[in-house]
């Protein structure tokens, strides 16, 4: 932007003319070009916007993930047999009480329950905020009941071991779906308060219905883990802070649209 400053002469000690002279030498000049600004630092527009710095998950992530879960896969016996020796009535009660975090009573009921809320009270971030962990449960959904159904793993309470598999069968223990949901519930939740104490508290319920799908023998694990993973990314590509595969996140979850349907972004 120009602007002109004005530059006065001292008078010297001259008196009559040349006084006068000195004084007439007022001038406006127009100065060099205006240093640069410091930079501003803004928060992002809009309630959970994908994040100034999207992590990107390439599909050498999703092999080294495969290949650590196959690491793991030989501990998945013991430690069935120990925490099932260390079971106890009261374990059982918890776990029975916890698990209701993994269920549609649940995670529905929140997901849904923030949707329905913006959109009776006309408030959209509110709206987009339930639309976006809606969204990462309902992805994360599809994807572990495709992995079951494809993959066939034996559930430990069969009495076999780890490496039984029975594809496109009823038997469905890889991943655990009360873990991928309870994951997804807590990853959109905490991505959208910003609260450390909710982050905290949300992934400990989490964790705890992972234990429980453990202590009720219904999981090795690896199906534990594998869930978890699988909610934690659903939810985090729905919200807008990961970019898997060069998907981005549906645009209307992200910011106010003017049109409807759902389109996604993709960048390779």
């Amino acid at each position: 932007m120009l602007f002109m400053v004005p530059v006065l002469l001292s008078p010297s000690p001259l008196t009559g003319q040349s006084a006068r002279r000195d004084l007439a030498s007022t001038a406006w000049v127009e100065p060099g070009p205006a240093p640069a600004a410091a930079p501003v630092f803004t928060m992002p527009a809009g309630l959970g916007a994908p994040a100034a710095h999207q992590s990107s998950i390439r599909w050498y992530h999703g092999l080294v993930f495969l290949g650590a879960i196959a690491a793991l896969s030989p501990l998945d016996e013991p430690i069935r047999d120990e925490v099932q020796r260390r079971r106890s009535s009261g374990s059982d009660d918890f776990a029975a009480a916890i698990r209701h975090v993994g269920q549609p009573e649940v995670y529905a009921t929140v997901a849904l329950g923030t949707l329905a809320t913006g959109l009776v009270a006309g408030n959209s971030k509110i709206a987009r905020a339930g639309g976006r962990i809606t969204a990462g449960l309902v992805l994360g959904g599809a994807l572990v009941g495709g992995i079951k159904l494809a993959v066939g793993r034996q559930r430990p309470l069969a009495g076999e071991d780890q490496y039984v598999f029975h594809p496109f069968t009823k038997t469905d223990s890889w991943p655990s779906g009360h873990t991928m949901t309870a994951f997804a519930l807590a990853t959109g939740v905490s991505d959208e308060v910003h609260s450390t104490p909710v982050t905290i508290g949300m992934y400990t319920l989490a964790t705890a219905v992972g234990w429980s799908r453990m202590n009720d023998n219904k999981h090795w694990l690896t199906d534990v883990l594998t869930g978890a993973a699988i909610g934690i990314t659903s939810a985090k590509l729905m919200n807008g802070h990961w970019r898997v595969l060069g998907l981005s996140a549906p645009h209307f979850l992200l910011e106010p649209s003017g049109g409807a349907g759902m389109a996604w972004r993709v960048e390779f």
